[in-house]
C-alpha cells in the first residue's frame, strides 16, 4: 500500500544535507518542470511538491521518499 499525502500535511525526507522538513503544496499526477527540471509524474506514478521550511524551497518528492510528522 501506498501512501497518500495532501496539500497541507507535514513532512520530512532525506537530502545530502540531512534530514528536511516541509509542507506538501500538491499532488503532481502530470509531467512538469520545477527550476528546470523535469519532473516525470502520472496518475499511476504520482509525486509531491513539497516546501521545506528552512529554505522555502520547492522540490518533487516520491511518495515513498516522504514521512508525515
Amino acid at each position: 500500500m501506498r501512501d497518500e499525502f495532501k496539500a497541507g500535511d507535514r513532512v520530512q525526507w532525506h537530502a545530502s544535507q540531512g534530514v528536511v522538513r516541509g509542507t506538501v503544496k500538491r499532488k503532481l499526477t502530470a509531467r512538469t518542470h520545477i527550476k528546470g527540471h523535469e519532473v516525470a509524474a502520472s496518475e499511476e506514478h504520482p509525486e509531491y511538491l513539497v516546501v521545506s521550511d528552512q529554505t522555502g524551497a520547492e522540490a518533487a518528492h516520491k511518495a515513498g521518499a516522504l514521512e508525515r510528522i
